[in-house]
C-alpha cells in the first residue's frame, strides 16, 4: 500500500511523496469520547514524526473528519503552533473546500475523459458504486450530476438496489449524519431492496462500475459476474479494490475499460496537496477554484498514463501505464539526488 501511495502522489505531478500508515483501532460502534481519547493518544506519540515539511499524514478508512479534528487539535495542543500538518480539516480551521469530495468527483472526472475519448459520456448508464463513505457518496453525485443512473450501493453489512436510481440526499442523511446501517435507506425508500452481504452487488448488470469501499471487494468471481452483465467501464475508488485475478478478466474483456486505484483515485491525494499550497501560502482558494484544479489533474493523469502505455507498448493496459508513469517520475528525482 506505501509503494501504490508513492507512485500515486507522483502521477498527481505535484510537489509531495507518498507513504502510508494507520492503526488497529477500530471506531465502529466507539463514542465520540472515546475516538477523541484514541486519537489524541495516537498523536500524542504520533506527533513526533510529522510536520508540515516532513509527512502530512490525511484520512482514510475509518478517519474522516471528525478524526483529523481531533488529531490536529491534539497536535496544536503539544506543540502550540497551526499548520499544515494535517489534510481533510474542516473548513473552520484550514481546510480546504472540495477534500471531502475530491477523491469521488475525481474518479468520475477520469471516467468521464476515459468515456468522452471513446465518443461517450455519463449521460444514461447504469452505474453501480460499492461504499457508502465519503468516496463512494460524492462519486455517485457526481456521476448523478453527469447524467448517470446509480442504481446500487452498500456498507460492510449489506448493499441496497434502486433500480429507479439511488437517492443520495436519503443516503447522506443515513451515513453522514446519522451514521447509521445502509440497510435504513430500503425502509425509507420503497422502491428499493435490501441485501444481507455485499458481493451480490457486483451481479447487478451496469455499464460502470464503481469500486468504492474496500481493498480486494472484487474477485475473480465477481470481475466475470461484472463482464456478464455488460460492463464497459471499471473504475477503481478504494486503494486496490480489485484483486490480481480480477484485473485479468477485466483486462482480458472485449471492450472493458479498466483505471486502476492509482490513478482512479488520486483526487483525494492531489487536493491534499491543494490544501497544503493553500495552507502555506495562506491562501483561499473558492470551490470552482479547487474543482477545477482537481479536474484538470484528473485529465492530466488519464493522459499520462495513456502516454506511457502507448510508448512501451501497452496501449489500453492503464495498469502498466499508471505503473510506468509513476516509477518514471520517482526514478527521476531519486537519480537527481544521487547516492545519499
Amino acid at each position: 500500500m506505501g509503494l501504490e501511495q508513492i507512485l500515486k502522489n507522483s502521477l498527481t505531478g505535484l510537489p509531495i511523496g507518498g507513504g502510508k500508515g494507520g492503526s488497529d483501532f477500530n471506531p465502529k460502534g466507539k463514542s465520540d469520547r472515546e475516538i477523541m481519547a484514541f486519537c489524541q493518544s495516537f498523536m500524542t506519540e504520533l506527533y513526533r514524526h510529522i510536520g508540515a515539511d516532513t509527512d502530512v499524514p490525511a484520512g482514510d478508512i475509518g478517519v474522516g473528519a471528525r478524526e483529523v479534528g481531533y488529531l490536529f487539535g491534539q497536535y496544536k495542543r503539544i506543540c502550540n503552533e497551526h499548520v499544515g500538518v494535517l489534510t481533510g480539516r474542516g473548513l473552520s480551521y484550514g481546510g480546504s473546500l472540495i477534500r471531502k469530495e475530491a477523491t469521488g468527483y475525481g474518479l468520475v472526472y477520469m471516467t468521464a475523459e476515459a468515456m468522452r475519448l471513446r465518443g461517450e459520456s455519463f449521460e444514461g448508464k447504469t452505474t453501480v458504486v460499492s461504499g457508502s463513505g465519503n468516496v463512494a457518496i460524492y462519486a455517485c453525485e457526481k456521476a448523478q450530476q453527469l447524467g448517470a443512473k446509480v442504481v446500487a450501493m452498500y456498507d460492510s453489512n449489506g448493499y441496497i438496489y434502486d433500480p429507479n436510481g439511488i437517492q443520495l440526499n436519503v443516503v447522506k442523511q443515513i451515513k453522514e449524519v446519522e451514521r447509521a446501517r445502509i440497510k435504513e435507506y430500503a425502509a425509507r425508500v420503497p422502491s428499493s431492496t435490501y441485501t444481507e452481504g455485499c458481493k451480490g452487488i457486483w451481479t447487478i448488470p451496469c455499464d460502470v462500475a464503481l469500486p468504492c469501499a474496500t481493498q480486494n471487494e472484487i474477485d475473480e468471481e465477481s470481475a466475470k459476474a461484472l463482464v456478464a452483465g455488460g460492463v464497459k467501464y471499471v473504475a477503481e475508488g478504494a486503494n486496490m479494490p480489485s484483486t490480481l485475478e480480477a484485473i485479468a478478466t477485466f483486462q482480458a474483456a472485449k471492450g472493458v475499460v479498466f483505471l486502476p486505484a492509482k490513478a482512479a483515485n488520486a483526487g483525494g491525494v492531489a487536493t491534499s496537496a491543494l490544501e497544503m499550497a493553500q495552507s502555506s501560502g495562506r491562501l483561499y482558494w473558492s470551490a470552482e477554484e479547487v474543482d477545477a484544479k482537481l479536474k484538470n489533474i484528473m485529465i492530466n493523469i488519464y493522459h499520462n498514463m495513456d502516454k506511457a502505455a502507448k510508448k512501451y507498448g501497452y496501449e489500453g493496459n492503464y495498469v502498466m501505464g499508471a505503473n510506468i508513469a509513476g516509477f518514471e517520475q520517482v526514478a527521476e528525482a531519486m537519480m537527481a539526488h544521487g547516492v545519499v
